[in-house]
Formats: structure tokens, C-alpha cells, sequence
């Protein structure tokens, strides 16, 4: 994906921002904690937060929490949701924050939108020395015989290759680099993942699915015709056909540390 491509991408949240906090999975605690446990404090900055998804896990667990979130849209709405939260505009590339002022900086399926030729630097000062990096992402575990048939029937644009476990470590271990050839600014990444799963019926699977860039950027035609056969699909699976189910997945982690 080109700089064009990504930023029209990135930018399509805003329009889906309802259905995004209405659908869109939390993160497994166990995988935030594990993102966590080398930062040597509570302040953590919820990068790219966009509905708050994030943000409301770290709260959990007790984490002192700032998110900064672009999208006004987005941003809105995880104030209205988390009006305890100090929530701030901004991006990757130019964070509001001063210098080694939080102790980890986490991002929720948004590392992969940032610059880090930008970002990198931006996300190295605001970090106290020694300060975790670490990007999340929940994936399908298309390890299960429907969910691997529902990734052939959606598509990459509803679930591409940092979607499924498969490839999502290939697919996400350089996310920290910059592109450009610069120095890094974090130490050797570690990856794991940890088990996690969604409750939802066959029309909120399809809702999710919908909040997808992929699917939000398609022309509407085309965008229909996909949702449709994901629809027909989830309609003849006996897994997926009536009532609620648990969506499995995944939550992948990539941390990496500012020496």
C-alpha cells in the first residue's frame, strides 16, 4: 500500500465511527498486560485511540491513560464514552504530549497506519527512556474450519493478511521501523498472541466486518455486493446461522523498547 492508499484508508474511520464503537472488539487482557510489563510506570499513551477500544481495557486496568485519536469523529466518540479519560487531538506523527512524559505507548490495529519515519521519533520523545512501544492487533483464528471460509468468501478488504494468526507476525514485525532507511529508534521487537473472542450474531459479524478501511473505501456497489456474500455465507453455516456465537480470535502484540 502506498502513502496515497494508506492515508485514504486510514482516514475512512470517521464516517463509521457509531458503528465502530458499537461493533468493534475490545483487546484480551492478558495480551494489554503483556504489553505492559517491562514499562517501569503507569502512564500510558493510547496511540491512534480511536473509539476508545483500547482505552477502556487500559483503564481497566488501571492504567493512567491519555488518548490522542485524529479523527474528530472517532474522538468524539470516545469521549462521550470515556468522559474520564483525558482525550486529545492529534496523530502518530505530531502527539500533543512533552518530552519522556509517559511510560509505554500503545496502539490498537492503528501501528500500521503511522509513519514511522515521523511517528518513530515522535513516539521516542515522548517516551521516559527505557519506555514500551507496542502495537495490537485482533486477528480471526482462521485456525477454525468457518472462520477459514469466511476469509475466502470476504476478501482481503474485509480480512487481510494482519487479520488471520498466519501471517499476521510476518505481516507486523517490522511495523516499529521507518521505511526511509533511517536508524531505528526501538530495541529488537517480541511478538506473542493470546486467545480472545467476540460474542455476536450473523448481522453484527457483518456489521464489523463493515467498519473494515477495505470495505469502507470500496464504491458502495461493490461494497454491497461483498457484505452480501458474507451474509449468505454466515446464513448456511450451522455455526453461524442462528442466534449468537463467539467470534475466535486472537490478540497479536509486537513490543519493542526505546533503549
Amino acid at each position: 500500500m502506498d502513502q496515497d492508499e494508506r492515508l485514504l484508508h486510514s482516514s475512512s474511520f470517521g464516517a463509521a465511527a457509531v458503528a465502530y464503537a458499537e461493533h468493534r472488539p475490545d483487546y484480551a487482557r492478558a495480551a494489554v498486560r503483556w504489553a505492559l510489563e517491562p514499562a517501569s510506570g503507569p502512564r500510558v499513551l493510547d496511540l491512534g485511540a480511536g473509539t476508545g477500544k483500547l482505552t477502556t481495557t487500559l483503564v481497566a486496568l488501571g492504567a493512567e491513560v491519555i488518548a490522542v485519536e485524529p479523527d474528530p469523529a472517532m474522538l468524539t466518540e470516545l469521549r462521550r464514552s470515556l468522559p474520564a479519560v483525558r482525550a486529545l487531538s492529534g496523530g502518530a506523527e505530531a502527539i500533543p504530549l512533552p518530552d519522556a512524559s509517559v511510560d509505554a505507548v500503545l496502539a490498537g490495529n492503528a501501528l500500521h497506519w503511522f509513519d514511522m519515519a515521523v511517528a518513530g521519533p515522535e513516539i521516542a520523545r515522548v517516551l521516559a527512556p527505557g519506555g514500551v512501544l507496542a502495537g495490537l492487533w485482533n486477528v480471526m483464528d482462521d485456525g477454525v474450519e468457518w472462520v477459514s471460509g469466511l476469509a475466502r468468501v470476504g476478501g482481503s478488504a474485509a480480512i487481510g493478511p494482519r487479520d488471520t494468526p498466519a501471517s499476521w507476525r510476518a505481516e507486523t514485525a517490522d511495523m516499529h521501523l521507518p521505511k526511509n532507511g533511517e536508524p531505528a529508534r526501538f530495541d529488537s521487537p517480541e511478538q506473542a498472541e493470546f486467545p480472545h473472542g467476540q460474542r455476536r450474531t450473523a448481522d453484527s459479524l457483518v456489521a464489523t466486518l463493515a467498519t473494515r478501511a477495505g470495505l469502507l473505501v470500496m464504491p458502495e456497489q461493490e461494497q454491497e455486493a461483498t457484505l452480501g456474500r458474507i451474509r449468505a455465507f454466515l446464513a448456511s453455516r450451522p455455526e453461524t446461522a442462528r442466534g449468537e456465537f463467539t467470534l475466535p480470535m486472537r490478540t497479536g502484540v509486537l513490543r519493542v523498547r526505546r533503549p
